[in-house]
């Protein structure tokens, strides 16, 4: 596929998507002040609505004043605020419409950008659902935790495919190990004619904790994505230990952070990203040829891993 002119001049882009899991206020915020002081704009994903307190993934919600206050000056600071469910446990349809409106409430628009969280019911074309013939019975084969998944599923409680087709933009599939998303997933941005209630999907690089997420963004492989005009869109949790209890940011990741930014490097959040790769590219529709090397690209970096992402 045709390589990718970025704006301003800039020799390859980089973003982040933070999947919202166990953020709370006085966890996190150390490393957005980092992103900011280097010129970095991604995007942060939340959970509008309060969930069961015992649930054992948790985190804060749109519904804490406190954690509120900071996402809404994280986003007038030109950082995204995408969505990753309604909330931190499985929703019914009533529920995560309700929080869709919730989320338009509080920012003016819906979320343009969204990530399925871990093990939520209403997770959208997710577990086997994300493959294809042979390529799906093998990962039902090799047991990746068993679960169903049924947001795309119009019979289902737990349906809310026609809600994301409606409201949301860009949802995220696809992992990666190499930093350069855009050279293992080139037709990204892309609809699948197979999974019609999403718009466009997007890839992603691995990332989830501090240690994978620095190792993906090593100095060297920093260099290559330079060297190769690439597009890098990193998924993690910056909850995950990135800032320690006494709210002091891990040095490696600064540094790291510190020496990226001083590339030449087009740092916008995921959004903003996509939309001038979809400008650039026009609309891409894969085909079932596309739609099986990429099945097969992740089951390949998913045994190596032993992710869940």
């Amino acid at each position: 596929m045709e390589k990718i002119s970025w704006p301003e001049g800039k020799t390859f882009a980089f973003t982040v998507f933070d999947d919202t899991d166990r953020a709370t206020p006085g966890n996190f915020e150390r490393v957005y002040d980092c992103l900011r002081d280097n010129g970095m704009r991604t995007t942060k994903s939340v959970w509008p609505i309060r969930g069961s307190p015992n649930h054992k993934v948790g985190g804060a919600t749109c519904e804490d004043p406190e954690y509120l206050a900071y996402i809404r000056e994280l986003r007038g600071d030109g950082f995204e605020i995408g969505f990753h469910g309604a909330t931190y446990h499985s929703s019914e349809r009533a529920t995560i419409a309700r929080g869709l409106e919730y989320f338009r409430d509080l920012f003016g628009s819906y979320p343009r950008t969204m990530a399925n969280h871990a093990s939520l019911a209403e997770n959208i074309y997710w577990g086997d659902a994300r493959l294809s013939g042979n390529r799906r019975r093998a990962y039902k084969l090799l047991n990746f935790r068993g679960l169903c998944f049924h947001g795309h599923r119009e019979e289902s409680p737990y349906f809310w495919g026609d809600l994301c087709r409606d409201h949301i933009d860009y949802v995220r599939n696809f992992i990666t190990g190499d930093l350069n998303t855009l050279k293992s997933y080139p037709c990204m941005p892309y609809y699948d004619p197979e999974r019609p209630f999403v718009k466009q999907w997007f890839s992603s690089s691995e990332g989830p904790d501090l240690h994978s997420f620095t190792r993906t963004i090593s100095e060297e492989n920093q260099d290559r994505l330079e060297a190769e005009g690439g597009a890098c869109i990193m998924y993690t949790h910056f909850a995950a230990g990135f800032q320690d209890t006494n709210g002091d940011l891990n040095r490696r990741f600064k540094d790291l952070v510190k020496r990226l930014a001083s590339k030449n490097g087009w740092f916008v959040p995921v959004a903003t990203f996509l939309d001038y790769v979809r400008q650039q590219r026009g609309e891409q529709v894969i085909d079932a040829t596309e739609r099986a090397r990429m099945e097969r690209q992740w089951i390949k970096h998913k045994i190596r891993t032993g992710g869940v992402s």
